[in-house]
């Protein structure tokens, strides 16, 4: 970026810091499609990079006061705020089954999760064996929990899972091998 560029963005990140919106409507306006463009990359799909990129917008506003010039150039500093939602994204699963108290039974189920058309989450919720699977897989490893839902539930292969999960493929492998050994083995003993 020009230097001329990288002061009025210097500025407009300084008039943030001072809460004023038409500054950041501004910043916004200029950095949007760049960052859009940095985001769509490392998540592979746009609505995906939407939903990051408005957290990060709220994030530089919040944080436009800790901006300092001779750090970094205002989109460098912007652009690792992207970078690093979207590797927060993506470290992230994509199914995240949160386990929720049964009053009556005081056992772990699963809770359910909003959606318009019935995948293969809501067939399970709504099946004999939820509450089953539910605290089987509660027993698991975060990491191997995340691959078997994944690939389960996503649908993802062992080499997407890899890919996705920043893993060798032998590791990941293992994890759903042995995650599903072990829920075999827990779902055989209810």
């Amino acid at each position: 970026m020009e230097p001329q560029q990288n002061k009025e963005l210097a500025d407009l990140l300084g008039a943030c810091a001072r809460g004023d919106r038409v500054a950041f409507a501004r910043l916004y306006e200029a950095t949007s499609p760049k960052l859009f463009g940095v985001a769509v990359r490392m998540l592979r799909r746009e609505d995906l990079a939407a939903e990051v990129l408005q957290e990060c917008y709220v994030s530089i506003w919040k944080n436009a006061g800790s901006y300092s010039v001779g750090l970094s150039a205002p989109m460098t500093w912007m652009t690792s705020i992207v970078r690093n939602r979207c590797l927060d994204s993506l470290r992230r699963p994509r199914i995240e089954v949160p386990l929720a108290r049964n009053d009556e039974s005081g056992e772990d189920s699963l809770a359910a999760v909003p959606s318009e058309e019935l995948g293969p989450l809501a067939s399970l919720q709504r099946s004999n064996d939820a509450k089953a699977l539910a605290a089987c897989l509660a027993q698991l490893d975060g990491k191997m929990r995340q691959a078997i839902m994944l690939a389960f539930f996503e649908g993802l292969s062992h080499s997407e899972l890899a890919s996705h999960m920043q893993q060798p493929l032998g590791t990941v492998k293992t994890w759903i091998r042995r995650g599903l050994e072990r829920l075999k083995s827990c779902l055989g003993e209810d």
